[in-house]
């Protein structure tokens, strides 16, 4: 199993509670639901990338 390393992390509380539904709707525990959406994120993130380096454009910048 990879090393895994914790962090502390402050959330709204609107942004917790939808994230607890997601993830019981998925059945997964939260933190399994928040390590899917990251690595969901990543990935979609490095196929961008990925793509936008093919066409020799920069990467799209999706700011929250």
């Amino acid at each position: 199993m990879a090393d895994r390393k914790s962090f502390l992390v402050r959330l709204p509380a609107d942004l917790l509670d939808e994230l607890n539904r997601w993830a019981r709707d998925e059945l997964r525990s939260l933190n399994a639901q928040i390590e899917y959406l990251l690595r969901d994120a990543v990935r979609k993130r490095r196929s961008s990338h990925d793509r936008s380096q093919a066409d020799g454009q920069p990467p799209d910048r999706t700011d929250a």
